[in-house]
């Protein structure tokens, strides 16, 4: 390492048969981890929201097709369920390999990135909205029916806004990790950050430049996420309750 050539402009020299530096490469690969943990996202948090909702069910069926999700995808290894939705279902499911056939590569390759993360994610996220429902007192659910509510009203006005507040914090923590978890999908050929990085190294030996290059783009967005979701916690805390005096 003492005696190692750094070549920190070598981030500026012009890719091999492209109009792009390797600064534009691993920006683009940064794109599409944004884009990518952007879409995954609104798929785990309705899909997750509806199932943590699901889970606090008092109707039994329900509760067991919600757990059943969530045992399902988070029990599975993500690398081994990124395998599974991109080599084994097109395969089996037609639909699916007609979709296949009619995108191109690396469109097919970010849709199926969408669905795995946003499932695998939907599944953690189920678990922390049930956990905020059931750390809401039962009182507040018996005030909504004396207020002549239904069930879904009860958990439009009343729960969800109060889960939602309890389990900010989690939340931000699901959101970090689905941004890093979208680098596992460079095993199925997306070019986001990671592949671009791997690229990199392999083109110009410069693998030191390259992963730190990474490693701090990373660390920046997961910081501004990490920013965001704090201003958004106090903006959303209840006066007295949830951290409103911080």
């Amino acid at each position: 390492m003492m005696n190692y050539d750094w070549n920190w402009w070598l981030f500026f020299e012009m890719v091999a048969d492209t109009d792009a530096t390797w600064f534009d490469m691993l920006m683009s690969g940064l794109g599409w981890t944004l884009l990518t943990s952007a879409c995954a996202w609104l798929i785990a948090f309705f899909l997750g929201s509806f199932m943590g909702i699901a889970r606090s069910s008092r109707h039994q069926g329900v509760v067991v097709m919600g757990n059943a999700f969530v045992e399902i995808f988070r029990n599975i290894p993500l690398i081994v369920q990124f395998f599974i939705w991109y080599f084994v279902l097109p395969e089996i499911i037609a639909p699916l390999k007609q979709l296949s056939l009619s995108l191109d590569p690396t469109q097919f390759q970010f849709f199926i990135s969408v669905a795995c993360l946003g499932l695998f994610t939907a599944a953690r996220v189920a678990e922390q909205v049930r956990s905020g429902i059931s750390s809401i007192p039962p009182g507040q659910y018996r005030a909504g029916q004396a207020l002549g509510l239904g069930n879904f009203q009860i958990y439009r006005f009343v729960l969800l806004p109060m889960a939602y507040r309890t389990i900010l914090p989690p939340m931000t923590s699901e959101m970090m990790s689905l941004i890093k978890n979208t680098s596992v999908a460079l095993t199925i050929g997306l070019t986001e950050l990671t592949f671009r990085a791997r690229e990199m190294g392999e083109f110009t030996f410069s693998f030191f430049e390259a992963y730190i290059a990474a490693t701090l783009t990373y660390i920046v967005v997961a910081l501004a996420v990490s920013r965001l979701m704090n201003r958004l916690e106090s903006f959303l805390a209840v006066p007295g309750f949830l951290g409103a005096s911080k």
